[in-house]
């Protein structure tokens, strides 16, 4: 195996600076700029996958494996400190970051709020499954809806889940379609992959002040339901996903979805790597609220934290579901971390 060391470099966000790596595929350039594909096991396990490094070819120099060798003890030193329940950061940084996912929530849920008003049209958020993104959209409408529960009124939202069509899409948008009313599509991707349900969606989430939606074919289903086949739009919509706009490869789908982007506020919650994952969980639970119900003690609490970082690599997956699952085998028996290998994480 061919190892280089990577004097300047960049992956995603990441700086890469004077590291070693073994060789997965040689130095090229293409459509997007000049890149080299590496293991990326040198940077932690969250990385433990091949790399593609933008670089250029003058910041790439051969070396012998002694080299990724000693890089790889260093890194073996760093993952017994993880091992302590640590994220091999210091406790200031993990804070300053577990700050930063807090404030960017925080924004996610002001900018809700912002949708009920009526002062934001349209929104896209985007992070990882499993984080909070749709309890904290729908817990805000609903602390918005107050009023409405009083007044025995119909709530003025919606969540929907899951498949739909392009007609299907087109009736919900009428249904809520008033102004005041936010309706909002969480994991509702396969809208995504229809182009006239992606058309109807541009339409829907345009920041334009008159939005006007259309439906060009005769339809049984909606002269039943009493739909007209055009409306305007004056509600407010928010699409939650857990594709990450930027990171879609088909040059099709990356036309539709900048489209898409252009038209509304697009909310990346950032949450990139394992680490983020486990920081957004200890987040949640120094507010007091990850364990509610659970009667832990602090020490139990913790014990669960190390317990998901110490095997996030055979963890089926870093989230909040996960964390109250092994909570509740923590709750139920004694062999709880047993139980967990045997339910929670993946066969290796």
């Amino acid at each position: 195996m061919e190892f280089v060391l990577i004097k300047q470099g960049q992956y995603q966000k990441l700086q890469i600076a004077e590291k070693v790596f073994p060789v997965v595929k040689q130095f090229k350039t293409g459509a997007r700029g000049s890149y080299i594909t590496v293991d990326g096991t040198t940077l932690g396990s969250d990385y433990a996958r091949p790399l593609r490094i933008k670089c250029t070819e003058a910041d790439i120099v051969a070396v012998e494996q002694d080299a990724y060798d000693r890089q790889l003890a260093a890194l073996s030193v760093n993952q017994d400190i993880v091992a302590k329940g640590e994220t091999g950061f210091t406790p200031e940084q993990d804070e300053k970051r577990m700050d930063e996912i807090e404030e960017r929530f925080e924004i996610l849920n002001e900018m809700t709020g912002a949708l009920k008003s009526g002062d934001i049209r349209a929104m896209i958020v985007t992070g990882p499954p499993g984080v909070g993104k749709s309890y904290g959209v729908q817990q805000t409408l609903e602390e918005q809806s107050i009023f409405e529960d009083v007044a025995s009124k119909r709530r003025k939202f919606e969540v929907v889940k899951g498949a739909m069509t392009a007609l299907g899409l087109y009736a919900k948008l009428y249904e809520y379609s008033d102004s005041g009313s936010v309706l909002v599509f969480d994991d509702c991707d396969s809208v995504l992959m229809d182009d006239l349900a992606l058309n109807i969606l541009k339409a829907a989430l345009d920041s334009g002040k008159k939005r006007k939606i259309f439906w060009n074919a005769d339809s049984a289903k909606l002269r039943a339901e009493g739909i007209p086949n055009s409306f305007e739009f004056k509600g407010s919509a928010c699409f939650i996903t857990n594709i990450k706009f930027e990171n879609v490869k088909s040059k099709r789908m990356q036309d539709h979805l900048e489209a898409l982007m252009s038209r509304c506020h697009y909310l990346d919650l950032t949450l990139d790597t394992m680490r983020d994952k486990y920081l957004r969980i200890k987040q949640i639970a120094r507010t007091g609220k990850l364990f509610q119900g659970y009667n832990f003690d602090k020490e139990g609490e913790q014990e669960v934290l190390d317990f998901m970082y110490e095997n996030r690599n055979q963890l089926r997956e870093m989230s909040l579901r996960m964390v109250l699952k092994i909570a509740d085998l923590k709750k139920i028996s004694k062999k709880w971390k047993s139980l967990a290998e045997s339910t929670c994480m993946r066969r290796v």
